[in-house]
């Protein structure tokens, strides 16, 4: 999404068009998991024909929110940015609600997605808020907006707290990652769209979702933002965070 210099106003109605048709809106929710995922398996998300996936990805690869590999005679598709899938959060949080699935399949799906599921490069769902939750419960994460922090934001409503290192490490993030960097922020939040209530962003919130993959707590299922908690890290949340 890097682009030249901008010298007018933002033309928000060209992009947000983008956005505006539903197998678009769907492929998009699919790749927001930060995954590369093949054209069928984008065209079953979206519940369209291989033909009607393939126009559509044509034109977000050529607006550049999608980016394109060739890996045989198979193409993978993967967002352009982590942005596009926080704006797609965002739309979510907004937009009406549709008609509960009428197949067992579907149904299934979309309750796999509100138990647990990747935005990008972290957790969301209400895994996510309860990771967020926690964090807070155990003093990992207190509300900002104290004389220190000036005030408080949506997207910063809590800063670090005096146990942020002991639990964080403990749950396998290095206590360097916890030092600010200008690259990306180390705390955001966003209200997720599933719950109405905040989980946790930024570099944070990536560190957690990687130190769980890697630990083995958690996997994600092929083809799918859908994650699944695995015995060991039910116990290990069990005993390092969750009961706080």
């Amino acid at each position: 999404m890097t682009s030249p210099a901008r010298t007018g106003e933002p033309d928000i109605a060209r992009v947000a068009g983008l956005f505006a048709n539903g197998t678009r809106a769907r492929i998009l929710m699919a790749l927001a998991g930060g995954r590369s995922l093949p054209a069928g398996a984008l065209a079953e998300h979206a519940g369209v024909t291989a033909q009607a996936a393939s126009a559509q990805l044509n034109r977000l690869s050529a607006a550049g929110l999608i980016t394109v590999r060739q890996a045989g005679r198979h193409r993978y598709y993967e967002l352009a940015d982590r942005r596009i899938a926080e704006l797609m959060e965002g739309l979510a949080a907004l937009a009406p609600a549709q008609p509960v699935a009428r197949t067992l399949r579907a149904g299934n799906r979309a309750e796999a997605l509100r138990r647990a599921r990747v935005c990008f490069d972290h957790a969301a769902g209400r895994f996510g808020v309860a990771v967020t939750e926690a964090l807070l419960d155990s003093g990992a994460l207190v509300p900002a907006g104290g004389p220190q922090d000036g005030p408080a934001d949506a997207e910063h409503p809590y800063r670090l707290g005096p146990a942020a290192v002991p639990v964080l490490t403990g749950l396998g993030v290095p206590e360097s990652h916890l030092a600010d960097d200008r690259r990306r922020p180390l705390l955001r939040f966003c209200v997720d769209w599933t719950e109405q209530r905040h989980h946790l962003v930024g570099r944070l919130g990536a560190d957690l979702l990687d130190a769980f993959t890697t630990a083995g707590w958690i996997t994600l299922a092929a083809n799918t933002r859908a994650l699944r908690l695995t015995p060991a890290g039910e116990e290990a949340l069990a005993s390092r965070l969750f009961r706080r």
